[in-house]
């Protein structure tokens, strides 16, 4: 005698055999996998919410503060208002909140990715359910974009809120200050991903990686004001590019098109290799 199916439960469920509603319950993993774990990332982060959002509201409102108004009232004062120049406040703004997104993407694409491998493996259970190696980098890669868009959006209404923002397309920084923080961020996870043993390179790559290219990509200063020989570092910045780019956004940076165009190019070329080595590197970890 056949069981009275459950409340939302059909007759064809019941007559399935196990091994078919093993099957039949993997297809939306298999389909959906991705939005699975970018939803298990994001409750993770929830975890420390209190963090992110005092992060996220006093880092632009100390540093605009403190750069943009208490220096800038003393460079401004130098630099005199004749020649179209813009304040100290409006130039440094964009470069700190692309700065700030790649220290974020750093955070994220970093020990937590060691973590899912290594300390607390849960890729490995993904990866024993329906999950794939690639849709877990995809997951973790969606949590992170979610989380720079919406920091990117308080500091964006922060820039706005200080004056910082005097061109039509300004709301295009919160799109910059994304792919800046994605461009190292998916080379980082890439490494990650490959990464055995935690021997501090993370610590090596914030302190000889990180901090250089923040105070030799533009962010501060124009690179133009540094030696020659030193220009290069903001030549593979992925900091220079996304600032150089903000500036253009945000009040009008005088450079030529096709420049704003290799910088947009450059940032979407490394987000495009670090996302893809990384799901290659996580497939083959995941089914050694």
């Amino acid at each position: 005698m056949t069981a009275a199916p459950l409340p939302g439960e059909s007759v064809a469920l019941l007559e399935q055999s196990p091994s078919e509603k093993a099957l039949a319950g993997g297809v939306k993993p298999r389909r959906w996998g991705s939005w699975y774990v970018a939803e298990t990332r994001l409750k993770v982060m929830r975890g420390y919410l209190q963090t992110m959002v005092a992060t996220g509201i006093g880092t632009p409102l100390l540093y605009l503060y403190a750069l943009g108004v208490g220096l800038a009232t003393l460079i401004d004062a130098n630099m005199g208002s004749g020649g179209g120049q813009v304040s100290y406040l409006v130039f440094v703004a964009p470069a700190l909140l692309c700065s700030a997104a790649l220290t974020t993407a750093t955070e994220e694409f970093s020990y937590p990715i060691m973590l899912g491998f290594k300390w607390n493996p849960t890729f490995f259970a993904m990866n024993a359910a329906p999950i794939r190696g690639g849709q877990i980098i995809n997951g973790v890669t969606i949590a992170v974009i979610v989380r720079l868009v919406a920091q990117s959006v308080v500091y964006y209404l922060f820039m706005r809120l200080f004056g910082a923002i005097p061109g039509p397309y300004g709301w295009l920084v919160i799109v910059v200050g994304v792919l800046t923080g994605m461009a190292l961020g998916a080379m980082l996870m890439a490494y990650a991903t490959k990464l055995e043993e935690d021997k501090g390179q993370f610590n090596y790559i914030m302190r000889f990686g990180v901090i250089p290219l923040t105070l030799f990509s533009g962010t501060f200063f124009p690179l133009s004001t540094l030696p020659v020989w030193l220009h290069w570092i903001g030549w593979i910045s992925p900091l220079w590019h996304g600032t150089e780019l903000s500036r253009v956004l945000s009040y009008g940076y005088d450079e030529p098109v096709w420049l704003s165009l290799v910088h947009v190019a450059y940032l979407v070329l490394l987000i495009a290799i670090g996302w893809a080595l990384a799901r290659r590197l996580a497939v083959k970890r995941l089914n050694k």
